[in-house]
């Protein structure tokens, strides 16, 4: 069974996150430009760090 870090990193990835927009109906670009913006954020704050 995956730890709470491991899926925390699936549930956060900005490609889960564009997966997630698209299945709620948001169109190809919306969904693009939302998720580079949290792409930015998910970098500066090392959310995408992988630790030993």
């Amino acid at each position: 069974m995956p730890d709470i870090k491991s899926r925390l990193q699936h549930y956060l990835n900005p490609l889960h996150i564009y997966c997630r927009l698209k299945s709620c109906g948001l169109s190809s670009q919306t969904a693009i430009r939302m998720t580079a913006a949290y792409e930015r954020l998910y970098r500066v704050f090392g959310l995408n760090r992988q630790e030993g």
